[in-house]
């Protein structure tokens, strides 16, 4: 099996540039999975040198996606699409910078049918800069 780093996102996200918010998938299994982005001055959500609360909120929800992605992916099936159907307890504790990494972890808190329920934490280094609470409807194949 070939490493996730080495999966380019685009098979993975249906988003296309410059609306990518996730550079590569670090980590996927059926309860948690990682991400990663790096935070550009050319980021269609970077406001001043920093990754906007709106953007954050994007990258959470395409780590969802990339989750999704990845186990169409590797079953052999079409991505399928996501739909947000809610986003509760979103906090931004600090804006992350240009340069920085964020590193985006879902964890899959239940699932059922096509919704699919996760908390969310992103980090830059160890520093927890967002958290937040996501239901996601899986839709269709992109």
């Amino acid at each position: 099996m070939e490493r996730l780093e080495s999966i380019d996102i685009l098979k993975l996200l249906p988003q296309r540039p410059p609306f990518v918010m996730v550079d590569r998938l670090t980590h996927c299994d059926p309860v948690v999975t990682t991400t990663e982005l790096e935070v550009r001055a050319d980021n269609i959500f970077n406001d001043a040198g920093y990754l906007s609360a709106a953007g954050v909120c994007e990258n959470i929800a395409q780590t969802c996606a990339a989750r999704m992605g990845y186990m169409s992916y590797a079953s052999g099936q079409p991505v399928r699409l996501g739909f947000i159907g809610a986003v509760n307890n979103f906090s931004v504790m600090r804006a992350p910078a240009t340069g920085e990494t964020l590193i985006t972890t879902i964890e899959v808190k239940q699932e059922v049918f096509n919704i699919t329920l996760v908390h969310a934490t992103v980090r830059c280094a160890d520093e927890i800069v967002a958290e937040s609470d996501l239901k996601i409807a899986l839709g269709d194949e992109a």
